[in-house]
């Protein structure tokens, strides 16, 4: 069985490596949406909040995933994913995959569930990341702790944390390939040929637009956090050159700034 699928954040560029392998030929599922992801997603969200109570709130924006991590998979969650990914696993398409930002809040159930897929981790600049909207931007429909906030960006910047953790505190699968959505836009031939020695098959070229890469430098609104130095040294971002909000944001009352 060869599959493949997409981890990342909600706007972290996915649906640019969700169309490419469309465009590839990769059957994706019986139905895709405008963002590349296999829907309806309800299975998908409901296994969601199967595995939330088994990661622990440990401080203000720090959570202990050890309990998701080692647990038995609930075998509840088990059906709620073969129910999610029915078209794609009953498909006798030589490749196939899926794709859906909300699997990387299942990724350490999902890496043992599929020990052999191959798992490609979309990275973005994070301060791109939190300019837009996200169902899971608010963590809280996934039944996911997290301080509240009226700040959107705040909580958008809280949600990539818990995410960006998640990803770090997880063992890896055996196929792991990580690419950075600015390398895929702005030098596309070299990161192709990346994905193509991954994924041992040829793909589409699809049409990219260079700006969409750093967009937060002609933002007004707030979309540097403190939180994000460790990833955006750990990736090769430039640093901004103020200093970002410290603590996860703006003050409570503050509002996102249109």
């Amino acid at each position: 069985m060869a599959l493949v699928t997409v981890i990342g954040r909600g706007h972290s560029g996915t649906r640019a490596i969700s169309h490419t392998l469309y465009a590839s030929g990769v059957y994706m599922g019986r139905t895709i949406n405008a963002s590349g992801d296999l829907v309806p997603p309800e299975a998908m969200y409901d296994a969601c909040r199967v595995m939330a109570p088994y990661v622990d709130r440990v401080g203000e924006l720090d959570w202990d995933f050890s309990r998701a991590i080692s647990a038995d998979i609930p075998a509840e969650f088990t059906a709620l994913i073969e129910r999610y990914l029915d078209s794609v696993l009953k498909s006798s398409a030589p490749e196939r995959g899926w794709k859906i930002p909300e699997t990387t809040l299942v990724f350490p159930w999902i890496a043992r569930l599929f020990p052999d897929v191959k798992y490609i981790f979309w990275v973005r600049d994070p301060r791109d990341c939190v300019l837009d909207s996200h169902i899971t931007d608010d963590l809280a429909r996934f039944d996911i702790d997290y301080p509240p906030t009226v700040d959107q960006r705040r909580q958008r910047a809280i949600s990539w944390k818990y995410q960006y953790d998640l990803m770090q505190s997880t063992p890896k699968p055996k196929q792991w390939l990580e690419v950075r959505f600015e390398d895929f836009v702005l030098h596309q031939e070299q990161t192709l040929q990346r994905l193509e020695d991954f994924l041992g098959y040829a793909l589409a070229r699809i049409v990219v637009r260079p700006e969409a890469v750093g967009r937060w430098k002609s933002d007004t609104g707030m979309h540097d956090f403190d939180f994000f130095e460790p990833a955006l040294r750990a990736y090769g971002y430039e640093l901004s050159s103020v200093a970002p909000a410290s603590n996860g944001g703006a003050p409570e009352t503050s509002r996102e700034a249109r």
